[in-house]
């Protein structure tokens, strides 16, 4: 990810202003005579219908205790980072107890950084010592364990991989961050890091099963670079034509690519600084956190509420978006009690009003300060957040309301229509739900 304690946001505020981040370098290298197979079409759809992903920032940084951007944040070089492997040893990971998770909060996917920025990779990769098998007692492969676990499950998995890399001598130039401080030779071959990076995704996309896409990240620390993405691209959809492209890279879709995602962000907004305010056609995604930190954090007690994480779920459903939201795990592979508990109560809350959100498409209405809307064929379920009077405004669906009831137990709503400007419902206070309000609409034909 994007730097988590401002870092980056200074950086990339500053590459803004010097047009670095413009899209225009990286389109003419991008896949632009793609043409997204039927089982990538059928992908899409899915990813559009599962709505609620878990995201996984995991690495041997999480010894330190302090983040997944520790080494650059605290300039660590590489002869002192190396020493980390040899006290990650995760023997109370349980790929079962994980995916069990997952399907208690009701997500249907996983995504997990198979190498962060640090370059260390959380497989068994033969191309390279610097991997959980070969540097850590534990000496075993979580993603194997994991991938196997999805199958089992039912649950899809995709693998976070960063372009960006502190680690390997290749690459270079350096770009705005992991410079100064790794201990690296100035010195290096690029193209013999893009064929490195080629090699490790081929690696995933052919010992692990059917996976869900890879969800790049890392392309904002060198944007004019060139990251050969179409030969990186078609290698993907070639050896795996049903999983889908994404990158973190803060502008408006590529060619090659299958979806778009916002970091900290709902689609459109910029708050946290990097975003893109463009959202184009493809599937959406964003992305968030339960405390402030991606990797573990042992002093981040900034926990979200379940109330905020529900929230931000329907808000992304209103906005046409999926939620994929994130744990770091700890150094001994628990997903933290904090972050379970939270997960477990938004499960409960899908399991009772599930259908409001999969399956879903945002709208037909923009999301209003109020709340947002979904709707999944002739009915559209108003999702009311935030509204404390008993009446509530509507303008035109364009098509007639037949019918109004609360989702949650059927009570009938009253509405009235206005030929001009809309309608109005009213429901009593008394039958506000602690969380979001749901009004099911049934439309005419």
């Amino acid at each position: 990810m994007t730097s988590k304690q401002g870092l980056l946001s200074l950086l990339l505020c500053a590459a803004v202003v010097a047009g670095a981040l413009s899209a225009k370098p990286h389109t003419t290298q991008a896949q632009a005579a793609y043409q997204p197979a039927k089982e990538n079409l059928e992908s899409r759809r899915w990813f559009q219908d599962a709505k609620f992903g878990l995201f996984v920032h995991w690495g041997t940084y999480s010894v330190l205790g302090d983040g997944e951007w520790v080494m650059n944040n605290k300039k660590i070089p590489i002869s002192e980072y190396e020493k980390l492997p040899a006290r990650f040893n995760p023997t109370e990971f349980d790929a079962a107890e994980w995916v069990s998770l997952v399907k208690a909060a009701g997500m249907k996917y996983i995504t997990i950084t198979s190498k962060h920025h640090d370059g260390f990779a959380m497989y068994d990769s033969k191309l390279s010592d610097w991997d959980i098998v070969d540097r850590t007692p534990y000496k075993k492969d979580v993603l194997k364990m994991l991938a196997d676990e999805c199958q089992k499950q039912g649950i899809k998995l995709f693998f976070y991989y960063s372009q960006l890399d502190w680690h390997h001598p290749d690459y270079f130039p350096r770009g705005r961050t992991g410079a100064g401080y790794t201990g690296r030779p100035e010195s290096g071959e690029w193209n013999k890091y893009i064929d490195y990076m080629d090699g490790q995704l081929k690696e995933l996309l052919t010992n692990y099963g059917p996976i869900g896409g890879i969800w790049f990240d890392g392309m904002w620390d060198r944007p004019q670079a060139d990251w050969r993405l179409s030969q990186t691209y078609k290698l993907i959809h070639d050896l795996q034509p049903a999983a889908l492209v994404g990158s973190n890279h803060h502008q408006t879709p590529i060619p090659g690519e299958d979806f778009q995602m916002f970091e900290k962000d709902l689609p459109g907004s910029n708050t946290a600084g990097f975003n893109t305010a463009d959202v184009g056609a493809l599937p959406l995604e964003t992305c968030e956190t339960i405390n402030g930190a991606w990797g573990y954090n042992a002093n981040d007690k900034r926990f979200k509420s379940t109330k905020d994480l529900i929230h931000y779920l329907v808000k992304a459903a209103g906005f046409n978006a999926n939620f994929l939201l994130n744990v770091g795990p700890m150094p001994n592979g628990k997903i933290q009690p904090e972050f379970a508990e939270r997960l477990k109560q938004v499960g409960a809350w899908l399991e009772k009003n599930g259908d409001t959100i999969y399956g879903t498409r945002g709208g037909p209405l923009t999301p209003r300060p109020w709340g947002v809307t979904t709707r999944k064929g002739n009915k559209v379920y108003l999702h009311v957040l935030n509204w404390n009077d008993p009446v509530l405004a509507m303008p035109k669906l364009g098509q007639k309301v037949k019918a109004a009831k609360l989702f949650k137990d059927g009570t009938k709503i009253e509405f009235l229509e206005h030929d001009k400007y809309g309608f109005f419902i009213r429901f009593p206070n008394t039958q506000r739900d602690e969380f979001d309000t749901i009004v099911e609409l049934e439309l005419a034909p």
